[in-house]
């Protein structure tokens, strides 16, 4: 599988989140770096984070927009669709994924924390 089509297929698989699929992708020592947040180190740690997040999150959908790869790196502009607190969020990523033996070494999202903040603060019944 090219680095391109790998992370397709890894972003397609969010829409039916696994969270122990969803780390296999990932090489023992990867690092997901979420730009906002401090970056997390090793396959179980992203296992454990990715289970945490989507446990957060009604749903969850990756709409890639564009992708461009060169050699083992792939960035992808991307919509994340996310379900919270019964509202939708659509939240304007920009993701960089360094791709190494056919696994994720490296995944960065560049995003703007204060949608899914204010959807989380927000009363559904509004």
């Amino acid at each position: 599988m090219t680095p391109d089509e790998l992370v397709t297929e890894f972003c397609r698989r969010w829409a039916d989140p696994d969270p122990a699929v969803l780390a296999s992708y990932f090489t023992d020592d990867a690092v997901y770096h979420n730009i906002p947040m401090e970056p997390v180190r090793g396959r179980a740690a992203i296992e454990e984070f990715i289970a945490g997040f989507v446990a957060s999150f009604g749903g969850i959908d990756f709409r890639i927009r564009h992708q461009a790869v060169h050699g083992g790196v792939v960035l992808n502009e991307r919509v994340d669709v996310f379900t919270i607190g019964g509202r939708t969020v659509e939240l304007p990523v920009m993701g960089a994924f360094e791709v190494v033996d056919g696994r994720i070494a490296g995944w960065r999202d560049y995003f703007d924390m204060a949608p899914i903040a204010e959807a989380a603060q927000q009363d559904p019944a509004d």
